[in-house]
C-alpha cells in the first residue's frame, strides 16, 4: 500500500482529484446539515445531534473511499471497491443533481458570508451607505449568476437540453432590455456614481448646470433625492444627470470679499481685512473649521461703486456658509470701528432729452470715525448664536 501511495502521490492529477472530491464532499455535508436543520422542529429533540454525527461519519468514510479510488490503491480492497461504486453512482443523473444542489448551496452561503464582511452593519456614515449599496448590487448579481448556472447544470444532469431554453430566455431578456432602456441607464449611471464616489448622502450639489440644487438625502442605483433649502424634495433619475457640481467635496472655500469706497484708505482697509481673517482663524469657536491659514489676495477689482478686497479661507466641507456669515458680521463691525465706509449705490437717471442726475446720498448721517462709540458692538462674540446651516445656492431659491 505504501509503495503504491508513494508512486501515486507525486502525480498532479491525483492532487487535483483529491481536492475536487474534498470540495464535493464538503458541499454534500453542508447540504445534509441543512436538511437536518430543516427537520429538527419535527423530530425528537436529541435526534438532530445524533444525525449530525452519523452524517459526518458517512461523508468522511465516503470521501476516504473515493480518495482511495482516485489515488488508485487497490491494495485497500474495501475502500477501493466502495469508492468505485460511489463514483459510478455520482455519474448518474441523481448523483449529479445532488452535487449541483450542494455546490449551489455552498456558493449561496459563501456570497452572503463574504458580503457581510465588507462593512459592519452597525456603522452608518457616508462610506458605509455607499458600500452597503454596492454590496447589495454585487451580492444580488452573484446570486442571480449562481441560480442561472445551477439551473442549467441541473437540467443537464437530469438529461434535458438547456440550449433551447437559453435561447428563449435570451430573446425575452432582449425584449425586456429594449422596453426598459431608461431604467437600465438609471441603474448604470447610479452604479458608477456610487463606485466613483462622485457624491453621497449629505453632500450639497447642483445638477445639470443649475437646473436643481439641494442637499442629497437619499441615493441609490435608480434615483437621487435632493432637499432644497425651502424643504422641497427633488427626485431625479440618475440617468438624467449629465453634470454635477458638488459644494461639499473634500474641502470648501470661503470667498471673504468686502467693498470699500474710493475715498477710503485702501491700505488701512487691507489691514482690517487681515485682522478679521486672523481673528477668525485664531478663534476657538471657528479654528477647527480651517484647513489652512487665510490667504490674502488684496485688491481684486475696481468696481463702479467701490474697491473690492478679498481673502480666501480653505475650510472643512459644508462649513463655508457659516464662516461666510460670521465674516460678514465681523468685517462690518471692524470697518465701522476703523471709520472705513462701505459704499452705497450711486446711479444716474435720464428723462427725455434733458438729463436729470439723481445722486443717492445720506444727509445728516455722519460717516463713522475712529472715535465713534462702538462699545455696543462686540465682533468677537455675536449677539445670537450663529447657525451652521448652509446658504441656498443661486439656483435653489
Amino acid at each position: 500500500m505504501l509503495a503504491e501511495l508513494s508512486v501515486q502521490i507525486v502525480k498532479p492529477q491525483v492532487w487535483i482529484g483529491l481536492a475536487l472530491t474534498a470540495m464535493f464532499a464538503y458541499a454534500i455535508y453542508r447540504f445534509g446539515r441543512l436538511l437536518i436543520r430543516t427537520l429538527s422542529p419535527h423530530i425528537h429533540r436529541g435526534l438532530p445531534g445524533v444525525l449530525k454525527w452519523v452524517w459526518l461519519l458517512i461523508v468522511s468514510v465516503s470521501w476516504l473511499a473515493v480518495a482511495t479510488f482516485v489515488a488508485y490503491l487497490p491494495s485497500v480492497p474495501v475502500l477501493f471497491e466502495l469508492g468505485r461504486d460511489i463514483t459510478q453512482g455520482f455519474r448518474h443523473s441523481a448523483g449529479q443533481l445532488v452535487v449541483v444542489i450542494a455546490m449551489a448551496l455552498i456558493a449561496w452561503n459563501l456570497i452572503s458570508t463574504l458580503a457581510a464582511r465588507i462593512v459592519a452593519e452597525q456603522e452608518f456614515n457616508r462610506r458605509s451607505v455607499r458600500v452597503q449599496t454596492l454590496k447589495g448590487v454585487v451580492e444580488s448579481t452573484l446570486r442571480v449568476v449562481v441560480v442561472i448556472i445551477s439551473a442549467i447544470a441541473a437540467l443537464q444532469a437530469i438529461g434535458l437540453n438547456a440550449t433551447s431554453l437559453l435561447a428563449g430566455v435570451s430573446v425575452l431578456g432582449l425584449a425586456v432590455g429594449f422596453g426598459a432602456q431608461s431604467l437600465i441607464k438609471d441603474v448604470f449611471n447610479g452604479f458608477f456614481i456610487l463606485l466613483e464616489d462622485q457624491y453621497g448622502v449629505g453632500d450639497v450639489i447642483t445638477i445639470n448646470t443649475g437646473q436643481l440644487s439641494g442637499g442629497v438625502e437619499r441615493l441609490n442605483l435608480r434615483v437621487t433625492a435632493l432637499r432644497a433649502l425651502d424643504g422641497t424634495m427633488h427626485i431625479v433619475p440618475n440617468g438624467q444627470i449629465q453634470t454635477v457640481s458638488v459644494s461639499s467635496k473634500d474641502w470648501s472655500r470661503v470667498v471673504a470679499a468686502v467693498d470699500v469706497t474710493y475715498n477710503a484708505n485702501v491700505d488701512e482697509a487691507l489691514k482690517v481685512l487681515q485682522a478679521v481673517s486672523t481673528e477668525l482663524y485664531e478663534s476657538p469657536d471657528w479654528r477647527h473649521f480651517f484647513l489652512e491659514e487665510p490667504e490674502m489676495q488684496g485688491v481684486v477689482q475696481l468696481a463702479p461703486d467701490g474697491v473690492t478686497l478679498r481673502a480666501l479661507y480653505k475650510v472643512q466641507p459644508k462649513s463655508q456658509w457659516a464662516l461666510g456669515r460670521e465674516f460678514n458680521r465681523r468685517i462690518k463691525i471692524a470697518m465701522d470701528e476703523a471709520g472705513i465706509e462701505i459704499p452705497f449705490p450711486q446711479r444716474s437717471v435720464n428723462f427725455g432729452s434733458n438729463p436729470i442726475e439723481i445722486r443717492l446720498t445720506r444727509d445728516d448721517v455722519p460717516a463713522p470715525s475712529p472715535t465713534q462709540d462702538t462699545s455696543t458692538q462686540n465682533r468677537r462674540r455675536p449677539p445670537v448664536e450663529p447657525s451652521l446651516g448652509r446658504d441656498p445656492e443661486e439656483e435653489e431659491i
